[in-house]
């Protein structure tokens, strides 16, 4: 499917996103983060501030700018990914805003016996909300309302949030213009995030505002494409599994041929939840326990 990479961050600066929204890109770009964290502020008089995103002082520092001696009533985190809720608790300190948020980070499953955290390092394990939101549980503020959609598959505590009469859903990193998402198990698991795609293809969001890079801008188009990609990635692996391959490293190395070879441990991950979801439906068999270094064969 086609991406848009067409994004200019302008790091530190707020930029109109909707009516009533601006966003504010953090300056931690990197393989997986594009050009950065979007935090999104919400309202023109008491405000609401979306993802406050990484522990960085410039970013602090842009978000309370932006606010511009405005109070800031809540500040809802999707996820506990380090680019995206740790900020939460000095913007707290500054403020005296309400944390919200599903919950504290946990991930989709228990690990396995031996099984390492692959992605430990990226977890906000430290982060806990002021008050849980269960699925749609509507915020209100000043002229403004925000809709929990809760969309497991990324985290297992991913949410997205709708900003009520506006068509705009806060989609964090369920959906984005730029790339596919990683879906990486413990953390996440890919039953849950096709699931969460089902869950907003019947929703009717006219825009999304994602995590990182540009916005969605016609999501149900989309939508379709994301789901139709994932299923074509399902089908290449089952037809590496049919051809011989029996490690993930083997499925990776040509499957994701021309992608950039510092993402291929993701890619890993990623290949990984597809062969969590085939093995539990029985379409593909495995040696104990499905890990990284299983020996896979066909059903």
């Amino acid at each position: 499917m086609d991406f848009d990479t067409d994004f200019d961050p302008s790091h530190g600066q707020p930029v109109s996103a909707a009516p009533g929204v601006r966003r504010l890109t953090a300056r931690n770009p990197s393989p997986f983060t594009f050009h950065g964290t979007n935090t999104y502020i919400v309202g023109e008089r008491t405000l609401a501030v979306i993802d406050p995103g990484p522990d960085d002082d410039d970013h602090l520092a842009a978000i309370l700018a932006a606010a511009s001696g405005r109070p800031v009533s809540h500040i809802l985190v999707s996820h506990t990914h380090r680019d995206h809720s740790p900020l939460a608790r000095r913007l707290k300190a500054a403020t005296g805003a309400t944390v919200l948020a599903e919950g504290p980070h946990r991930p989709a499953r228990p690990l396995r016996t031996g099984e390492a955290h692959a992605l430990d390092a990226s977890g906000d394990t430290d982060f806990a909300p002021d008050r849980a939101l269960g699925d749609g549980e509507t915020v209100e503020g000043d002229g403004w309302a925000l809709t929990a959609v809760l969309t497991p598959g990324h985290a297992a505590n991913h949410a997205a949030f709708a900003l009520e009469g506006t068509g705009v859903l806060f989609s964090a990193d369920h959906v984005m213009a730029w790339s596919t998402t990683i879906v990486a198990p413990p953390d996440g698991a890919m039953a849950d995030y096709m699931a969460s795609l089902d869950k907003l293809l019947a929703r009717t969001d006219t825009m999304m505002l994602p995590g990182h890079g540009g916005p969605v801008r016609e999501p149900q188009a989309f939508l379709r494409g994301l789901k139709a990609h994932r299923r074509m990635r399902e089908r290449a692996i089952v037809e590496r599994v049919l051809a011989g391959d029996r490690r993930i490293a083997d499925m990776v190395r040509t499957i994701y041929r021309t992608t950039d070879p510092r993402l291929h441990g993701a890619a890993a991950l990623s290949v990984l939840a597809h062969l969590e979801d085939l093995v539990a439906t029985g379409r593909v068999a495995v040696d104990g326990d499905v890990a990284i270094d299983s020996n896979f064969s066909p059903a």
